[in-house]
C-alpha cells in the first residue's frame, strides 16, 4: 500500500508522464476515470449550494476557514495554531473546526505549498487538487506556505499566476521557523537547536511535505542529513523501524553515530512509537509558523485582517 501510494503522489507532482514507470503509466486510466468521478461530485456539490437546496447555516460567532487546494503540506496546522495563539492573546477564546461546507464564512483562507504548488493541475486522485484552481476566485486571503524554500523567480511567478485568478487577493508568504528540539524519551527537556550544529542526522517523516522538513535541518547546519520518508499519516510499523535502524547503523559505521529527527506532528501521533528505535537518540523538531513580509502583506496586516472579521461581526450583531 504505502508504494502504491508514492506511485500516486509521484504521478500527481510530474509534469510529464515519460518521466513515468511502466506501472505508474497504467495506472493514469483508473486515475483519470476516478478524478472524473470526483469532479462532478464536486460539480454537483456546489451546484446544491448554489441553488439553495442545501443551505449554509451562519454561526453566531465569527468563522475563520483555513482551507487548502491540494492534499497534504500545506502549512494549515501551524496556521491554525497562529491564528488560536493571536485569538487568545486578545482576549477571544477560539474554537477549531473541521472545514465544513454548511458554514458561511467571515474569513476565508487558502494555503498554499510553495514547494509543490498544484503539481499537475488535476483533480484527486489523478493529480493534488482537491478543489479547481478555480476556488481561489473564493479565497479572501493566500498564503503561499515554505516560501523561504522557494526562490524569489519562482515566488513572483506563481504571484503573478495567483493574481490571474484572484486580482484583489491578498497573498502572504510564510516559513517553519525551527525553535527548540526535545527528547522523545523526555519531552520536558528543550535542546537548543544550535546543538544539532555538526550532527549526523536522518529525518523521518510522514507528513505531506518531507522536503521542507529535511531543508530544515539543513538549514539548522547539521554536517550530513539522509532521510526516509513515508506517506502522509502513515501508521508506522515493525518492519518499518528495522528499515529505520537498518540506515542508522549504516549512518554510523560510515560517519558516526547519527541523531534522528521526527517531526511534532509525527511525534503527537503516537508519542511512544519511536523508542523502538532505542539505543539511538530521537529528537522531535518543533517549529512555529512564521509571516515573511512581501509588499505590504506582513504579520501585522494578517492580524490586521483578523481583528476587522471580529470587528465588523460585532458591529453588525449590535
Amino acid at each position: 500500500m504505502e508504494k502504491l501510494r508514492k506511485a500516486v503522489n509521484e504521478i500527481a507532482y510530474t509534469q510529464h508522464y515519460s518521466k513515468l514507470s511502466h506501472l505508474q503509466r497504467s495506472l493514469i486510466p483508473i486515475l483519470f476515470f476516478a478524478s472524473s468521478f470526483y469532479s462532478a461530485a464536486l460539480s454537483l456539490r456546489r451546484a446544491l449550494y448554489d441553488s439553495g437546496l442545501l443551505a449554509k447555516h451562519r454561526l453566531p460567532v465569527p468563522v475563520i476557514s483555513v482551507g487548502n487546494l491540494t492534499w497534504g503540506g500545506n502549512g494549515k496546522t501551524p496556521m491554525v495554531e497562529f491564528i488560536a495563539n493571536y485569538l487568545a492573546d486578545s482576549g477571544i477564546s477560539p474554537l477549531i473546526l473541521t472545514r465544513h461546507w454548511s458554514l458561511k464564512r467571515n474569513l476565508e483562507i487558502v494555503m498554499i505549498n510553495g514547494l509543490t504548488l498544484w503539481g499537475n493541475c488535476h483533480l484527486i486522485p489523478r493529480g493534488p487538487l482537491r478543489e479547481p484552481l478555480d476556488a481561489l476566485r473564493q479565497a479572501d486571503v493566500v498564503v503561499l506556505h515554505h516560501a523561504d524554500l522557494v526562490s524569489e523567480q519562482n515566488l513572483k511567478d506563481t504571484g503573478l499566476m495567483l493574481r490571474e485568478v484572484n486580482k484583489s487577493v491578498p497573498v502572504f508568504f510564510t516559513k517553519m521557523y525551527p525553535c527548540y528540539f526535545f527528547n522523545v524519551g523526555n519531552a520536558t527537556f528543550r535542546k537548543p537547536v544550535g546543538d544539532l550544529l555538526n550532527a549526523i542526522v536522518l529525518c523521518v517523516s510522514a507528513i505531506g511535505s518531507a522536503k521542507a522538513f529535511t531543508k530544515a535541518i539543513e538549514k539548522i547546519g547539521a554536517f550530513y542529513v539522509d532521510r526516509i520518508e513515508f506517506s502522509d499519516h502513515h501508521i508506522f510499523l515493525t518492519k518499518d523501524f528495522e528499515l529505520i535502524k537498518g540506515r542508522l547503523r549504516e549512518l554510523d559505521d560510515r560517519l558516526s553515530k547519527p541523531v534522528v529527527i521526527v517531526t511534532e506532528k509525527d511525534y503527537d501521533r503516537d508519542p511512544t512509537i519511536f523508542n523502538h528505535l532505542d539505543p539511538f537518540e530521537v529528537l522531535v523538531l518543533c517549529s512555529k509558523l512564521k509571516i515573511i513580509p512581501n509588499r505590504g502583506c506582513t504579520e501585522d496586516s494578517f492580524k490586521k485582517l483578523l481583528k476587522e472579521v471580529f470587528a465588523h461581526e460585532y458591529v453588525n450583531s449590535s
